[in-house]
This record gives C-alpha cells, structure tokens and sequence, in this order.
C-alpha cells in the first residue's frame, strides 16, 4: 500500500475521516486494516464487537477501506476481509470558515441536537423530500451542513443533489 494518497476535493469529505481518527474504536480499526486484510471477525478478536459493523460503514462512506471474497477452505462460504486503502493525505479544497466550522462540529459532536435534526431529516425523506437544497432551506442550514450530517450517519449518503437511504449490507 505504500504511496496510496487520499486527496480530498470537497470539505465534506473530511467528516468520515475526523470521525475515524476521534474515535478510539475506529482508529484502532483502520491501524488493524492498514496492516493487513482482515475479517470482521477478526477484528472482533481485537476490539469491541458492536462498533466494527458502524466503523466499517463510516470507513466504506469515506473510501478510506476495500474489501474483497476470502477465499474459503473446501466446505466453508467466502468471507468479506477489509484492508486500508490510504496512508497518506492531501486536502485539494477551499472553503469558507463557515462551511469549516459546520464539517468540524458535525464530525466531533455529540451534541443531541444533531440526532434530532437526523431525525426530522429522515421523516422528511420518508415523505419523499431529499434535495439537499430543500431540506437546508427547511431547517435553515447551509447545504454543507446537510451533506456533512448524511457523511456521519452510516444509513445516508449524499447521490447527486440528494441523500440517500444506504443498504445495511453496503
């Protein structure tokens, strides 16, 4: 993996990574993968098992890991195994203090104010609203404020002009 350079074009982008590197469990997650492939499994000999499944899913949102079949032994299934895919960093963006401000609160938060916003945003998509444009005009945020919470939240994903409901098994 050596020279595999993560260059970063949009601010948001940033939150799955400052979510990855604040957290003591998905740090460990990614130091594990940048050695080597690995299954969820494996990694749950290592560290706490309910946080890998999340983890995984913000790293994949990110494109921080691949993942390929295991080939298995005679009789048993494949297996999914997870290895990095970066281990250096470029940032290739401008942005304003603003849109910064919001990635950073949204990445390092825990504020429950933002699992209530999640919350109104998910009904809203329920009822078929998920412009990113519309649903910053109805909460009264900036877009990047939007983008940067579907970036955190493992079941959404921004497509286009608009979130998205991700798979559990993505």
């Amino acid at each position: 993996m050596p020279g595999h350079i993560r260059i970063v074009n949009d601010p948001v982008e940033l939150v799955p990574l400052l979510m990855t590197f604040n957290d003591t469990s998905f740090k460990k997650v990614y130091e594990l993968l940048s050695k080597s492939w690995m299954t969820e499994e494996e990694l749950t000999t290592q560290i706490d098992a309910d946080s890998i499944p999340v983890c995984l899913q913000i790293l994949k949102k990110g494109n921080l890991v691949e993942e390929q079949w295991r080939m298995p032994k005679r009789g048993q299934k494949p297996i999914k195994e997870y290895r990095a895919t970066y281990n250096k960093f470029r940032a290739n963006f401008q942005c304003n203090l603003q849109d910064l401000s919001d990635i950073l609160y949204i990445s390092l938060s825990n504020d429950e104010n933002l699992r209530a916003m999640v919350e109104q945003i998910e009904e809203q998509m329920a009822g078929g609203m998920t412009s990113i444009n519309d649903l910053s005009r109805k909460f009264a945020v900036n877009p990047v404020f939007i983008k940067g919470l579907a970036k955190r939240i493992p079941h959404l994903d921004v497509k286009g002009q608009g979130l998205v409901r991700l798979d559990s098994g993505r």
